[in-house]
């Protein structure tokens, strides 16, 4: 099982998920690749949002709009999280190790300002 520190902000939200998950017999259906499929589905209702704006900036967004958006990424994070707690994937030790390898590719100063891919400049 992936270890987080006891008292984290991750491991709280794991238990959640996980109690949440417990209590209505979800398990059985949390295969990697059915949470997979739910994360798409949901970055796609978070996508959704945006459609049509002009920039896409959060003065575009209503109230009513803004809590929309708040909902679908806590939906995006709850799946993700859950697949990650499935896979036994510590979230935060990969996000420092995928930084590691982003900062490598993208040194700052070789990139600063400059939005291409790694295999572009």
């Amino acid at each position: 099982m992936a270890k987080y520190p006891k008292g984290s902000d991750f491991f709280k939200l794991r238990e959640t998920i996980r109690i949440f998950v417990d209590e209505r017999d979800w398990d059985q259906f949390h295969t990697p690749k059915n949470l997979s499929t739910a994360l798409c589905v949901e970055a796609a209702e978070l996508l959704e949002h945006f459609q049509w704006l002009q920039t896409g900036d959060k003065d575009e967004l209503t109230e009513t709009k803004f809590e929309q958006v708040r909902y679908e990424m806590a939906d995006v994070l709850v799946f993700l999280v859950r697949l990650a707690d499935k896979l036994d994937i510590n979230l935060v030790a990969a996000v420092d190790e995928k930084m590691a390898i982003n900062r490598a590719k993208y040194p700052a100063d070789k990139v600063r300002g400059d939005p291409r891919k790694y295999s572009e400049y």
